[in-house]
């Protein structure tokens, strides 16, 4: 039961589109209209600029934050509390790459994966942003920083759940572990395309519009 309302609670939360309701608000449009067609803040850097992608950014973060929380709050008596934020992050992935409401077609998920890191240890968010910014600055490929920190956040966090720094029975850190994978793995997955742009050498780098 824990499971099941950690998740439901993590993908009501995960629905809420930044990207879309930014574009439909403030633009009249739709973002997956434009440029990768995807509803993440990417896709709102390469068509809006940064002050838009900062918002979409934030809020894609926060309502990982916002989740975990409340779950944290639900079950704080419980000695797996940790544990049931990360299926309730889980939800939130699921949520935010796979909405219903809108058939289906969400972000990628690094915005709320970052969200997820800073709500189970600020240190995660810390070493993650670095490699992005150094990544990105580098290569001005955005992809290949959001899978490196994808990759990074799992071992990090798989490796403090395992050496008790988290509130999760000892009899539950496998599981932890095993769902900090599948959330790494759906933001990979999420990048499929990418990964065969960036293998082949036509990956789109970072650009940022004049206006």
């Amino acid at each position: 039961m824990e499971r099941l309302i950690s998740l439901l609670i993590g993908y009501c939360f995960g629905m809420f589109q930044t990207g879309y309701i930014y574009g439909r608000v403030t633009r009249h449009s739709d973002i997956r209209d434009y440029g990768s067609h995807n509803a993440g803040s990417t896709n709102i850097l390469r068509t809006w600029g940064p002050g838009a992608a900062l918002i979409v950014f934030l809020g894609d973060a926060f309502k990982a934050i916002f989740a975990m929380t409340l779950v944290r709050v639900v079950f704080r008596e419980s000695a797996d509390a940790d544990l049931w934020a990360m299926y309730a992050a889980l939800g939130v992935a699921l949520g935010h790459d796979y909405p219903f409401y809108l058939k289906f077609r969400g972000g990628k998920g690094i915005a709320a994966m970052a969200g997820v890191m800073t709500a189970m240890d600020i240190r995660i968010s810390l070493v993650c942003l670095v490699i992005f910014s150094g990544t990105v600055f580098l290569t001005r490929y955005v992809s290949l920083g959001s899978i490196l920190i994808s990759l990074t956040f799992f071992l990090m966090n798989a490796a403090f759940c395992l050496a008790g720094y988290y509130t999760v029975a000892p009899a539950g850190r496998t599981e932890f572990v095993i769902i900090t994978l599948v959330i790494v793995l759906l933001a990979i997955g999420r990048h499929h395309a990418n990964i065969r742009r960036l293998l082949t050498g036509t990956e789109n780098r970072i650009s940022i519009p004049k206006k």
